[in-house]
C-alpha cells in the first residue's frame, strides 16, 4: 500500500503520510466496475494515468442498472438486493479493477453506492439501505479494501435532506472506519449545484469538502462554491467533484434545452482554473460519454454519442494534465486566493479574472478566461525581480515576456482574446 493520503497541517490541501503533496486530479468513471471487463478497464485506466490523472471516481453499486443488470462478467453486486449480502464474484472484479488502478499509480475515489439506493424520495429513488445495513456494508468494504490506495466518496449525487437519510450516511461512514481502521479519507458527493458543507457542516468523519457545480450553463462560476468552502472555520480542503462535463448538453435538465449546445474543452478549462485559483485542493474532470462507458450497443444517457474508447482522448482530458503539470511545477500548496492582487479587469461573467498568491509572496497565478486585459498590484509579491510568463492552457507552452523589477502596478494583455482564448499569467519572483 502507498503512503496513505492525509489532510495537510494547514487543512487546505492533501498530502501523502510522508508529507509529499498529493494533487487530486479526478475523472468521473461512475460505471467503471459495472460496464467494463478487466481488459477494457485496464485500457481506460492506462489512458488516464498517461494523461496525468491521479484519482478515478467510480461506484461499487452503479447508477445505471447497478442492482439488476449484471456486470460485464454476468454478476450482480448483491444477493437478493441485500447490502448485507455482497456477491463475492462481483466484488472479485472490483478487486481486480482497483488493483489495476493502484498498480498504475492511480487512487480510486470509491463510492460505496449511488445515492438512489439510500435516498428515500426523489428522482429514481429505490432505497435498499437502513442505518444498520449501511454500517454492515460499509464495514465489508472497509475491511476488504483496507490495504488499497483509495478515498471514500459517500453521497453519490444525492443530498441527505432529513435525519433518517443522514443517519444512513453516518452509519455507512462509521462502518467504513470500522473496517479500514480510519486509514482512508472520506468526502461526500452532493447533487448539483450543491456543497457537502451545506449537508454535513460539522461532521468528524468528513475529512474534506466536495461540491458539485453541475452542468447548467456556460460561464457558471464554480469558484463561488469553492470560495464558500474556503471561508469556513475550521477549514477543510475542498474541490469540485463534478463540474461541467465535456460534450454534455448545456443545461440538459432544463426544459427546452438545446441538445446540440455542448460543453467543450474550453468550458472544462475555465471551470478547472477558476476552481484552483479560488482555493481548491484539486479538481475533477468529466466526459458525458466516459462516465457511462457508452458504446453504440447501449442506450445512451443524456445524448451520449461518442464511444468511450474515442472520448477518452477528447482535448479536455489532455488539458487537465497540463493544469496539474503547471501547478506542480510551482509550490502550489503555498497558493492562497488573492482577489486584491487584481486591481482592474473583469470581475463578473465569463471573462472574470481570478488570482492566487503564494503565502510567502514568491509567485502568483492570474487567470484570464477570455484573454481580457487586467492590472496587477505587483507590490504584493515579495520579490525585487519578477519574471512575467504566459502559460497556454490549451497546449502547455510557456512564454516569458519580461524580467523586471517588482512593485507598482502593471497591466497585462494576453496574446489572444475571445471565447476559448484563456491564458494564465505567472509572476515568478523565486530566486530571480
Amino acid at each position: 500500500m502507498q503512503q496513505p493520503i492525509q489532510v495537510t497541517p494547514n487543512r487546505r490541501f492533501l498530502q501523502r503520510a510522508d508529507g509529499a503533496p498529493f494533487f487530486y486530479l479526478g475523472d468521473t468513471a461512475w460505471q467503471l466496475f459495472h460496464r467494463l471487463n478487466l481488459a477494457d478497464a485496464t485500457h481506460y485506466l492506462t489512458n488516464r494515468a498517461a494523461k496525468g490523472f491521479t484519482v478515478i471516481q467510480a461506484v461499487a453499486l452503479a447508477e445505471l442498472g447497478g442492482l439488476d443488470v449484471p456486470n460485464a462478467n454476468g454478476d450482480l453486486p448483491l444477493l437478493d438486493r441485500d447490502p448485507t449480502r455482497p456477491n463475492e464474484d462481483y466484488f472479485r472484479h472490483v478487486d481486480a479493477v482497483l488493483a489495476a488502478a493502484n498498480q498504475l499509480g492511480l487512487v480510486m475515489g470509491l463510492l460505496p453506492t449511488w445515492g438512489s439506493y439510500w435516498k428515500s424520495t426523489g428522482f429514481n429513488a429505490a432505497p435498499i439501505f437502513t442505518p444498520e445495513s449501511a454500517r454492515v456494508y460499509g464495514r465489508f468494504l472497509g475491511e476488504r479494501y483496507r490495504e488499497s490506495d483509495l478515498i471514500w466518496i459517500l453521497g453519490g449525487d444525492r443530498n441527505a435532506t432529513d435525519e433518517g437519510e443522514r443517519a444512513i450516511i453516518r452509519a455507512m461512514a462509521q462502518g467504513l472506519s470500522e473496517g479500514d481502521g480510519g486509514v482512508h479519507l472520506k468526502t461526500y458527493h452532493p447533487i448539483g449545484p450543491g456543497r457537502s458543507a451545506e449537508i454535513f457542516p460539522d461532521e468528524d468523519w468528513l475529512d474534506f469538502h466536495m461540491c458539485q457545480t453541475s452542468h447548467g450553463s456556460h460561464d457558471h462560476d464554480n469558484g463561488l462554491l469553492i470560495e464558500a468552502d474556503y471561508a469556513l472555520d475550521p477549514p477543510k480542503p475542498t474541490l469540485d467533484g463534478e463540474p461541467r462535463y465535456e460534450t454534455i448538453p448545456v443545461g440538459f435538465y432544463f426544459q427546452n434545452h438545446n441538445r446540440y449546445d455542448r460543453f467543450d474543452a474550453y468550458d472544462v478549462r475555465q471551470a478547472a482554473y477558476w476552481a484552483m485559483l479560488a482555493g481548491s485542493c484539486g479538481h475533477t474532470y468529466g466526459n458525458n460519454n466516459v462516465w457511462q462507458m457508452w458504446t453504440p450497443e447501449q442506450k445512451p444517457v443524456i445524448f451520449a454519442d461518442v464511444p468511450w474508447q474515442e472520448a477518452i482522448d477528447h482535448p479536455g482530458a489532455f488539458q487537465m494534465g497540463l493544469l496539474r503539470r503547471i501547478f506542480e511545477r510551482y509550490d502550489y500548496q503555498q497558493l492562497q486566493p488573492a482577489p486584491a492582487l487584481v486591481v482592474d479587469g473583469p470581475r463578473f461573467g465569463g471573462a472574470k479574472i481570478r488570482a492566487a498568491l503564494a503565502q510567502d509572496g514568491s509567485f502568483a497565478f492570474v487567470y484570464s478566461p477570455q484573454g481580457a486585459p487586467f492590472t496587477v498590484a505587483r507590490s504584493q509579491l515579495k520579490a525585487a525581480r519578477v519574471a512575467e510568463i504566459w502559460f497556454d492552457p490549451r497546449y502547455g507552452g510557456t512564454h516569458q515576456i519580461h524580467l523586471g523589477d517588482g512593485g507598482t502596478f502593471q497591466t497585462y494583455t494576453p496574446p489572444t482574446s475571445g471565447r476559448g482564448n484563456d491564458w494564465l499569467l505567472i509572476l515568478d519572483g523565486r530566486g530571480v
